[in-house]
């Protein structure tokens, strides 16, 4: 692999206040502080990041109800979760390259608009194979709004700016998964299942709307990919080639599927292993989101344009492999029978420390790809959920009565971030073809 991206690539222009609404007022002035987005966008970029944790978990609650209702088997009904979950990485490879080539709100606007008809179709699912088929198509559709959201953030930021703002919408996408069970468990409340997919249907039209009104085009015609897909896949193969680049993305990757090891694993280490309550597991499960929001913002605000990057991307993975080392440790018995407490802490700390990592393998690898940052998000984004989905079945793998294997994926996915990281970015070199990190 070689250590510059394409030779090809345009040059990249950060784009003009007026991109940053559909209707932006004439005398915006053009500098770096009138590029920052608007509260509005903020959050409405968020949302796109949030709606596919929604989309997951707000579902969970229903899944016993679904087995009775659909008289479907239960495996059959867990294929419903595994098809969107396949949907939101697989169609991240197709949309990335489509908004680089057609612009970001075609692909994102066409995108939303599957993604709230596949959701009503789910709500009208007569049998468990209709509702596995549309829930893949919700999955491809609703992956829109991930890797555009990622490449709209390149548009408009680089360096320490784009760090930044990708830890705010840490802060907003990290809330998705604490509130969409809970928001899942009350629509069950007062409608069956299918009221789950009506108001996600609703949330994507709401979204949809005010991605029409408020989101303009980010990416001018002048820096958008000619070609087919011959050229579609010759960008995907140059940035592949791009050594640092693909480091940083197998380091994201494999921090992530050290998260989704904790998310796949937890309910069943807490409660079953350590014989916590569901509310003592939905308690310490907020209490770790929260540290992985607050860590963050504490990157964003505090320590990006102060400390590199790099810097703080290695701090991050240390810690995080460090308490992964603790986890097994303490979970082989080497400190003796340990309880719950001193478990849990090491989650906490392995999960707060997420927030320190992906939002710089995020920034850094988006960095070197001004060029192709639709088809950067989508290698980004489906490098996440692929090595996640590996990851997920490998922590039950010796059965139910040991926390070993959960402990065992976090740490080899950690050491393996880690030799990436090290090994490919090779951060104690300068880099002639990144932007500066800090």
């Amino acid at each position: 692999m070689s250590e510059t991206g394409p030779a090809t690539a345009p040059s990249h222009e950060q784009p003009s206040p007026e991109t940053l609404s559909a209707r932006p007022p004439a005398s915006a002035p053009k500098t770096t502080a009138a590029r920052r987005t608007g509260l509005l966008v903020t959050v409405v970029l968020g949302g796109l990041s949030a709606l596919p944790p929604l989309s997951m978990d707000m579902y969970l609650p229903a899944l016993p109800e679904v087995t009775t209702a659909l008289h479907s088997p239960a495996a059959t009904v867990q294929l419903t979760l595994t098809a969107c979950l396949a949907g939101m990485a697989l169609g991240q490879l197709v949309v990335g390259p489509m908004s680089d080539k057609w612009g970001r709100r075609r692909p994102l606007l066409a995108g939303m608009v599957l993604y709230v008809l596949a959701t009503a179709v789910c709500a009208l699912a007569p049998s468990a194979e209709l509702l596995i088929g549309f829930r893949l198509l919700q999955g491809l559709a609703g992956s829109a709004g991930i890797v555009i959201a990622r490449a709209v953030v390149r548009d408009l930021y680089d360096g320490v700016e784009m760090a930044r703002f990708f830890s705010t919408l840490m802060l907003i996408s990290g809330v998705a998964p604490i509130v969409a069970p809970l928001i899942g468990a009350q629509v069950l409340r007062f409608a069956d299942w299918r009221g789950v997919f009506v108001v996600l249907a609703a949330v994507g039209l709401a979204l949809t709307l005010v991605v029409w009104r408020s989101l303009g085009e980010t990416l001018p015609p002048a820096q958008r990919q000619t070609g087919g897909v011959g050229a579609a896949l010759r960008t995907v193969r140059g940035l592949l080639g791009d050594r640092v680049f693909a480091g940083y993305t197998l380091a994201g990757g494999f921090a992530f599927a050290t998260l989704f090891s904790y998310i796949s694993a937890s309910p069943f280490v807490v409660q079953e292993i350590y014989g916590a309550s569901a509310q003592t597991f939905s308690l310490l499960f907020g209490l770790n989101s929260i540290g992985l929001i607050v860590a963050g913002q504490v990157n964003g605000k505090l320590l990006v344009g102060r400390v590199s990057l790099d810097k703080v991307l290695a701090g991050g993975l240390a810690v995080v492999a460090t308490a992964a080392a603790a986890l097994l440790l303490m979970t082989t018995g080497v400190f003796g029978e340990v309880g719950l407490v001193p478990v849990a802490a090491g989650l906490f700390v392995l999960m707060s420390a997420m927030g320190f990592v992906l939002p710089n393998t995020n920034a850094l690898a988006l960095m070197r790809t001004p060029h192709a940052a639709g088809s950067a998000s989508a290698l980004l984004g489906t490098a996440s959920f692929l090595v996640g989905a590996v990851a997920s079945p490998l922590v039950g793998i010796a059965g139910e009565d040991t926390a070993v294997p959960m402990a065992v994926v976090q740490l080899a996915c950690a050491l393996l971030a880690s030799g990436c990281f090290l090994g490919m970015c090779r951060p104690w070199r300068d880099r002639e073809a990144a932007p500066a990190a800090a």
